[in-house]
């Protein structure tokens, strides 16, 4: 990974604290849904102790399921292994204010063992490991996530008590690119687009989608670890910010029968000479690269198998209809949003996108999924099939999973994913998506009771 100046330094947080403008810093880590847990500290406490030596917290936090309830079957922590601690180091290159929270400042931790060893299921260190594996190649990963999410005039408390049944979305149309329908919560998107830019990042545009209330905040791309980081920044604090404007807003993949959140995932590769890897010549065809070429094969050829990282919640396959812009074909084209696989720009600008995550992803897990998949593409040095020309939807092509148990027996019994993961993390999500299946299957939910109450 590039050098790159902090968006706070721990000099200017030194300064901040000793005039009483900064009284907290919260230290947090992605969990296994990307979701930032950790702990608030005293900020003189956290220059003079977490600094130098970070802290503690329970290793169930990578061994529960969504709702924070101890299960079975992990290895790294349980019952009879006692619910242990793991220990939290500071990336201090991610500190930064967040201006949403009063006085605050944030940064990321990295989690490792008592003996010093990384926790290699943690998704920040999953992704680590195959940025290193893209750099022994002598590349770089530049990434960019486009986000939406829909939003509510209910606080999340009323939507909670409502069992989230008729809830008032903030605009009644398709307001897709309408500065008149984004103009009617502008002053929310306004809010979280200049405090995200004042926790560092590079604010782009705000736009309008499709489901009534569901808007799409884009920030600039950037090194693939930096772009996770904010976009678990930007998901937590722009729900934190709907929560004090009194209304809020959801990022899952699909909150009803219209469009749902996506979040497409663009990348291409940095070379030694800060260049992009993916350009080719006027001569190569589609003005790919070599490299690319391989790199695009390989997400194709472990697209089915990585689908886990990509949609790992039972909720994520709802989106996956034929004409709904979800993808539901392995397939790749120029500019073609039918199909899984997008490649889009030229010369410096050249990259692909994933268009296969929605609003719910890992933006770790996805990421570390989509350089390993271009890792095996380069290290078999892999065809691309022709490109997609048509309507993707309709041809023949492999499909993308249909739900979580498909996607979870293709990655338990893929053996590009233990070659690219280890057993350890293959195992570790593995049990993820049974947890959440075996609490789903003793599910009642209302389209049985509605089916089923009164007549049958």
């Amino acid at each position: 990974m590039a050098d790159r100046t902090p968006p706070l330094s721990v000099e200017e947080l030194q300064r901040l604290v000793a005039s009483g403008e900064i009284d907290t810093v919260v230290l947090a880590f992605p969990d296994m849904q990307g979701r930032l847990q950790g702990k608030r500290f005293a900020a003189p406490f956290f220059l003079d102790d977490v600094l130098q030596h970070g802290t503690e917290g329970c290793n169930y936090l990578l061994a529960v399921d969504t709702e924070m309830n101890t299960v079975d079957g992990y290895a790294m922590s349980s019952w009879e292994r006692g619910y242990g601690d793991f220990a939290m180091h500071p990336d201090l290159s991610t500190l930064r204010r967040v201006p949403w929270n009063a006085g605050t400042a944030l940064l990321m931790a990295d989690l490792a063992w008592n003996d010093g060893s990384p926790v290699v299921a943690a998704p920040r260190q999953i992704l680590r490991r195959q940025l290193e594996r893209l750099a022994e190649h002598g590349f770089t990963a530049q990434v960019g996530t486009e986000l939406e999410f829909i939003v509510f005039k209910d606080t999340y408390e009323q939507a909670w008590d409502a069992n989230y049944r008729g809830l008032t979305p903030a605009n009644q149309y398709n307001i897709d690119y309408s500065v008149l329908g984004t103009g009617r919560i502008e002053p929310l998107l306004r809010r979280i687009r200049n405090e995200m830019a004042v926790a560092g990042l590079t604010v782009e545009s705000a736009k309008g989608e499709c489901n009534p209330g569901q808007h799409e905040i884009a920030f600039r791309y950037d090194d693939a670890l930096v772009t996770c980081d904010q976009h678990a920044v930007y998901k937590t604090g722009a729900k934190e910010i709907a929560s004090q404007e009194g209304v809020s807003l959801t990022f899952m993949a699909k909150y009803n029968e219209r469009e749902g959140n996506s979040c497409h995932i663009h990348l291409s590769l940095g070379d030694g000479d800060g260049g992009n890897a993916m350009a080719g010549s006027a001569s190569d065809p589609g003005g790919m690269s070599e490299v690319m070429r391989y790199f695009l094969a390989g997400q194709l050829a472990a697209l089915r198998d990585f689908s886990l990282l990509y949609a790992p919640n039972i909720n994520s396959y709802k989106r996956f209809q034929p004409g709904s812009f979800a993808p539901t074909a392995v397939a790749w084209g120029y500019d073609n949003r039918t199909c899984a696989l997008r490649v889009v720009g030229h010369g410096r600008s050249m990259r692909f996108e994933n268009r296969l995550p929605g609003g719910d992803v890992n933006p770790y897990l996805a990421v570390a999924g989509l350089v390993a998949a271009g890792l095996y593409g380069i290290e078999h040095k892999l065809e691309l099939p022709d490109a997609c020309a048509g309507n993707a939807y309709s041809g023949d092509y492999a499909h993308v999973p249909t739900n979580l148990r498909e996607a979870a027996e293709l990655w338990e019994n893929s053996p590009i994913a233990k070659a690219a993961f280890g057993d350890e993390v293959v195992a570790h999500y593995r049990n993820m998506a049974r947890v959440e299946l075996e609490a789903f299957d003793a599910a009642v939910t209302d389209w049985e009771l509605r089916r089923s109450f009164e007549r049958l």
